[in-house]
């Protein structure tokens, strides 16, 4: 009995440090065997090795390290076994031909397959999970293979996230993940951050993978948890690096500023428990005030793109001292700009609460029913969760329990869907 308890807390244990830290460990590997495929591959086989020898060797003292070794170790022996057989086959070239072989000098002195393959570029930077996101991004797969892609390797997100954060069918994102492998591996894409020119180019979706990631670490899409925080620490730090890198790109500020202010909220979102705090109820006091400076100091060079309206709307939340300052009228104007960079159902959603709050809920109710139609929103729980609020609000109490129980059984997520019950409850059936 101790023995499977033992066994079972391990394979968790095992589970819980590979979701923290696939990302780093797929990335060490490609830069090894230069093939994000392979590299994803190499990092199941050391989560495999895990499972097999935790639950009887026990948890080593640094579980993230042992995965990132072991990962690393199959990456070299792989590329040893590939080097061993090119060296036998130019061997047997040399003797049938009497050629010259194709390999400059000793075929015992070739690089390291470890070393960047451009090091005036790449090593400007030196860290292989923004190398691994500009290779997933590159120009050869579509926007969304890009980003479902990279979602996966450095999200450690399932198919079904990926699903939920665009929105999209599980079968259509899982096609994308196995097509854009496949692809980056025919098209021979080297494992390296871009040159200066073609870093812009591929800015976009870097941007949007960023953003997603954090999103997803924000507010989970499915589990236990509300909040991932590890997501949103990788995505800041990426965010925070990718700013360093292109100082001249306002919108790469924008993400960084919009990243700090909302990740000065996380430790206020949930409670003791973990159960979800709506912003009105945050304790605002537990906001990180230095993150909020942050966030400030990256706005002012950020420029007026849909990052930078972002991250302006966070700001006016930042610096309400109470709930009750709030500048709504000011919050739904930024959305009807952030409309017009960008137009998207979400962000319509979105100025339809800051209105609410701003005018009050019969001037929203009619911006939210117009967006039921919206097929991207279809199966998106916080619509019937903004519905049923307005309709609270409003008084209409019953329609209210109905929109709360519908939003409900929509989320993936066991915190938000108490927490939608729970304001369920709250307009008791009168039968």
């Amino acid at each position: 009995m101790v023995k499977t308890a033992e066994t079972a807390k391990a394979v968790e244990t095992v589970e819980t440090v590979f979701r923290i830290e696939s990302a780093r460990i797929i990335a060490g590997a490609a830069r090894i065997v230069r093939d994000v495929g392979i590299a994803e591959e190499l990092a199941q086989d050391a989560l495999v090795a895990a499972l097999e020898q935790w639950p009887e060797s026990g948890v080593p003292e640094k579980p993230g390290a042992w995965l990132m070794a072991t990962a690393k170790h199959r990456a070299i022996d792989l590329v040893r076994r590939k080097e061993t057989y090119a060296r036998k086959l130019a061997e047997v070239g040399r003797a049938l031909t009497d050629v010259p072989s194709p390999y400059p000098g000793d075929l015992e002195g070739t690089a390291d397959p470890s070393d960047p393959s451009d090091p005036s570029d790449a090593g400007a930077i030196g860290d292989d999970l923004l190398r691994l996101i500009f290779t997933a991004c590159h120009p050869v797969l579509s926007t969304e293979a890009r980003i479902a892609l990279t979602l996966r390797l450095l999200g450690g997100l399932t198919t079904q996230e990926i699903a939920r954060a665009f929105l999209a069918p599980e079968p259509t994102v899982a096609q994308r993940v196995v097509r854009a492998k496949r692809t980056l591996a025919k098209a021979g894409v080297p494992f390296e951050v871009p040159g200066a020119a073609e870093r812009t180019a591929r800015l976009s979706s870097v941007l949007e993978v960023i953003y997603l990631i954090f999103n997803e670490g924000y507010s989970a899409t499915a589990g236990e948890d509300l909040v991932r925080p590890a997501l949103c620490e990788d995505a800041l730090r990426l965010a925070r690096v990718l700013a360093g890198l292109m100082p001249g790109e306002p919108e790469a500020h924008g993400l960084a500023a919009l990243l700090e202010f909302q990740a000065s909220r996380i430790a206020a979102r949930t409670g003791p428990d973990g159960a979800p705090v709506l912003l009105a109820d945050q304790d605002r006091s537990r906001w990180n005030r230095m993150l909020i400076r942050r966030g400030i100091e990256a706005l002012h060079r950020a420029g007026r793109g849909p990052y930078a309206v972002q991250a302006a709307i966070a700001a006016c939340h930042a610096q309400a001292v109470r709930y009750e300052d709030t500048d709504w009228a000011t919050i739904a104007a930024l959305y009807g700009r952030l409309t017009a960079l960008a137009p998207s159902p979400v962000v319509e959603l979105n100025r339809a609460v800051a209105v609410s709050m701003s005018q009050g809920p019969a001037a929203a109710l009619p911006l939210v029913d117009a967006l039921a139609g919206e097929p991207a929103l279809k199966g998106y729980h916080l619509l019937p969760s903004v519905r049923g609020d307005l309709l609270a609000r409003l008084g209409r109490g019953d329609e209210a329990r109905t929109e709360f129980e519908r939003a409900a059984s929509l989320t993936r997520n066991a915190r938000e869907k108490a927490l939608l019950l729970e304001r369920a409850a709250a307009f008791p059936n009168p039968e």
